[in-house]
């Protein structure tokens, strides 16, 4: 792609004008908004995967596309990248925003208003955050996707949403103010804002400032890692992520991902192994703070009664892995941990949507049966003993010809591939993400490589564990429930997750293959300093309109 590419904006842009348009139409209208929001969710799942194949069709690692949206030069103006890794998260944002909408059209955007704008927004700031190149549009657009997430995690009202909603807020908002005063620290030492700007003045940085400079890193890093989930500053994730309605908890499931991501580009893009005195600072910090993080996850997913609860954890463990892996600075390990971050995020965004659907499930009672006659007694062909040899269950009911219910077997099936992929059981995507950073852990020959190698088969089998406990109290014993009632709308977009996930594995040499080169050229930033710094705008001829 080149500079004058204008696809490269559409992300941002296409949810912009469609929520200012749904608030144009006012309260009502929801018919023509969920429609308007369908198709535009739909046309930037589109653009997003044409930008993915507009990178992954040119040689690795080089391949980065680069707009200047005010034709301003570099560093001076706003610049957009889009190279294997910001491409991946806008595809995940696409697939989570799309799933979770359609989730939402069965009831959950009757549930208050504006719905559809925040959902537009919430978009908007995760397509922005992962395509800026410059640190203060960042900063905006973390605002404005954690703005519409306050707004989507209070929608639908009561008393647990509005306590969990103050404590996300709060939290959110201290983060908010450490990443300015982050922003402010390194603009008074480098004097630039866009990120290969100061990536490239870095090694000129006097040892006096050198200080100074570490400071503003750490105070950016603390506000990334508590958006990310780090322990123990996660304190807040689970019961918010747990109190929030179904869609807005699957969205949420790539929202740590963005303070995962900002410190992935970052601290590859600033710190390298040839950043002179700065080289792999605060390296340590990841790897501990991400394995305390992985261990207090798995551990919480053991203790949780509550599937939403162990969702949130699973989230939070997911986290610890991935801020983990990238303090190994190990281009191999971090193929294998983007690789696990596409497929956590959706396994994560089903099991956020599976969540209401079991406990409805949980919450039908049997009515009483009436019999068409009348009468007590059933008419005697079938009421009639079991043939002689029939396998009985504990009832002394037949158990062959029985006919297992669609939307029960669907539930079933759903749950338990979420659980193999979350898990990272095989055969499933899950699976082969572990066995990549696992076979690259070993090549670390490290103490905190064996204890992250050590706690990542742990957490899988803390992960079944928990996951298996709760599968047996929500189907094995719901032998007096009548089956439940699933709407289409409410199942499709479970499925596709779940399809995507199979994908995955079935696709698993490109998709690793894909990663890796991602992986190869974030630990080779030079790659990314040179084509951001090397973008021109473009020139108007004489007789052209200014």
């Amino acid at each position: 792609m080149v500079a004058t590419d204008h696809l490269l904006v559409a992300p941002v842009l296409l949810p912009l004008a469609t929520a200012a348009l749904m608030l144009l139409l006012g309260e009502g209208r929801r018919g023509i908004k969920a429609v308007a929001n369908v198709l535009s969710t739909a046309l930037g799942l589109a653009i997003a995967v044409s930008l993915l194949l507009g990178v992954a069709g040119r040689d690795a690692p080089a391949a980065f596309g680069i707009y200047l949206p005010g034709n301003w030069p570099v560093p001076f103006g706003i610049v957009l990248v889009a190279d294997r890794l910001s491409a991946l998260m806008a595809v995940l944002t696409g697939c989570v925003g799309l799933a979770s909408l359609l989730y939402a059209l069965a009831r959950w955007q009757h549930a208050g208003v504006y719905f559809h704008v925040l959902f537009q927004l919430q978009l908007m700031g995760l397509y922005g955050a992962f395509l800026t190149a410059d640190l203060f549009n960042l900063f905006v657009f973390f605002e404005v996707l954690l703005a519409a997430s306050y707004g989507l995690l209070l929608h639908g009202g009561g008393r647990e949403r509005v306590r969990a909603g103050l404590h996300y807020i709060a939290i959110n908002l201290v983060a908010s103010l450490l990443f300015l005063i982050g922003v402010a620290v390194l603009y008074g030492v480098t004097g630039t804002l866009n990120m290969a700007d100061i990536a490239q003045k870095l090694p000129a940085v006097p040892a006096s400032d050198r200080g100074l400079l570490h400071a503003g890193a750490a105070i950016l890093a603390i506000a990334f890692l508590a958006k990310a989930g780090l322990w123990p500053l996660n304190f807040w994730l689970t019961p918010a992520y747990a109190a929030a309605s179904a869609p807005a908890a699957a969205v949420f499931a790539i929202l740590t991902k963005v303070g995962v991501y900002a410190v992935l580009r970052l601290w590859t893009l600033c710190f390298p192994a040839d950043a002179g005195a700065s080289a792999g600072f605060g390296g340590a910090v990841l790897v501990w703070g991400g394995i305390a993080t992985l261990a207090f996850g798995a551990v919480g997913m053991l203790a949780s009664q509550q599937l939403a609860r162990l969702a949130g954890y699973a989230v939070i463990a997911s986290s610890g892995t991935l801020v983990a892996t990238i303090g190994f600075d190990a281009p191999a390990l971090s193929g294998g941990a983007l690789y696990y971050l596409a497929s956590s995020t959706l396994a994560g965004c089903a099991l956020f949507l599976l969540v209401e659907l079991l406990e409805r499930a949980r919450q039908v009672e049997v009515g009483p049966q009436q019999l068409d006659d009348g009468n007590d007694a059933l008419p005697a062909f079938l009421d009639a003993e079991p043939p002689a040899g029939t396998n009985l269950d504990d009832n002394e009911e037949a158990l062959i010809g029985r006919a297992l219910p669609a939307a029960l077997a669907f539930l079933g099936v759903a749950f338990t591939v979420s659980a193999l992929v979350t898990a990272g059981l095989p055969p499933l995507s899950g699976f082969v993400a572990k066995l990549a950073m696992l076979s690259a852990l070993l090549e670390e020959r490290t103490p905190a490589a064996w204890i992250l190698f050590g706690l990542l088969i742990l957490s899988g089998l803390f992960g079944a564990i928990a996951l298996m406990r709760v599968g047996v109290r929500h189907f094995w014993t719901a032998q007096d429930r009548p089956a439940p009632r699933l709407r289409v709308i409410e199942s499709l977009p479970i499925a596709g997750l779940l399809a995507a996930s199979v994908a995955l594995v079935l696709h698993a040499e490109t998709g690793l293959a894909y990663t890796r080169a991602a992986a190869e050229s974030l630990h080779a930033p030079k790659l990314y300093i040179d084509a951001v710094m090397g973008a021109r705008p473009v020139l108007r001829s004489a007789g052209a309109a200014p």
